[in-house]
């Protein structure tokens, strides 16, 4: 499935990270206990996303939440219990996060062909990876062997390790850096808004009162983003104007033209020390694939759960 390109830059990272501390991941975890688990997966992506584009990009960001809070562990795909109140709820997610009816019938087929064997966790990491492929971004081998967490936490989820829209760049060198990730892992990450949409809620202060701000774009945003809030909070925009649906280096373009969507993604380019990495993307998509790959390979390192730590859920929505 992977292209030579990204198989040959896998292996390079792959060599590099082989001594690192978990080192129990890896990229053929399943190659005799579940065989079928990438074709598996992938069908169901395709079929989703085929149906409607947007879900590529909900699936990827499932997987950014999930990992950071408390590492690539498949809390955030769990339901309110009596016991704990999950993340699903909390400020960053409340209303945002979607796909979760694609995590369940991933795992519901995945239970068929080798049941009580892959975790949710692992499902979304290779969900987030079929994705971005599906929609035209580059191919990578996915380390696998996370195991699942047993309970969520409403308070970690909600304690500001996810950043926000109305973020500013150091915030977002500094939320990034607490999670192992470097400032250039973060500008390459967030090249993930060229597929997806945001809410009005969301965007509406940039539109009204920031000042480095195409005027042309704002003017057509605030046709669909009243200014007063309560109303049109959920109307939707796309995080890439130009080429929504497509997973490529436009994000970065829009960004040179002062059009990106949200504060934060504006501040990456705004006379920052990431001005050169978005110039860079912006006129290199082998570039920003390359180092996109690098840091989803990295960002799913994160404290993943594995050995007997954990469970393998059964039901993606609730613990055991």
């Amino acid at each position: 499935m992977a292209s030579s390109f990204g198989v040959l830059f896998v292996v390079g990272v792959w060599m590099m990270m082989g001594s690192g501390s978990y080192a129990q991941l890896s990229t053929n975890f399943y190659s005799k206990s579940c065989p079928k688990v990438l074709s598996t997966v992938e069908l169901v992506v395709e079929t989703a996303v085929s149906k409607e584009q947007r879900l590529g990009a909900s699936l990827l960001r499932l997987f950014f939440h999930d990992c950071f809070v408390n590492g690539c562990d498949g809390s955030v795909l769990l339901d309110d219990t009596s016991s704990f109140t999950g993340e699903q709820t909390a400020t960053p997610n409340n209303g945002s996060l979607r796909g979760f009816e694609v995590v369940d019938e991933i795992k519901a087929k995945v239970e068929k062909v080798c049941p009580g064997v892959v975790s949710c966790a692992d499902i979304l990491a290779i969900a987030a990876r079929d994705s971005v492929v599906i929609l035209g971004g580059p191919d990578w081998d996915v380390k696998l062997g996370r195991r699942d967490s047993k309970t969520a936490s409403f308070s970690d989820a909600n304690s500001g390790v996810l950043p926000l829209g109305s973020a500013n760049l150091s915030q977002l060198i500094s939320l990034f850096q607490a999670q192992g990730l470097s400032t250039k892992d973060m500008v390459a990450l967030s090249g993930a808004h060229t597929i997806g949409k945001a809410r009005c809620l969301v965007f509406r202060n940039r539109i009204y009162n920031d000042t480095i701000i195409d005027t042309s774009f704002a003017k057509t945003r605030r046709s669909s983003c009243p200014r007063t809030r309560g109303s049109g909070d959920n109307n939707l925009a796309p995080l890439d104007l130009a080429t929504p649906n497509s997973f490529d280096s436009k994000y970065f373009e829009n960004l040179l033209n002062k059009k990106g969507l949200l504060h934060s993604d504006q501040e990456l380019f705004n006379g920052g020390s990431t001005d050169s990495l978005v110039k860079t993307y912006s006129s290199n998509v082998k570039k920003f694939y390359s180092d996109f790959i690098a840091a989803m390979i990295k960002m799913g390192d994160i404290k993943p759960l594995t050995g007997s730590n954990g469970e393998i859920r059964k039901n993606c929505g609730k613990p055991n």
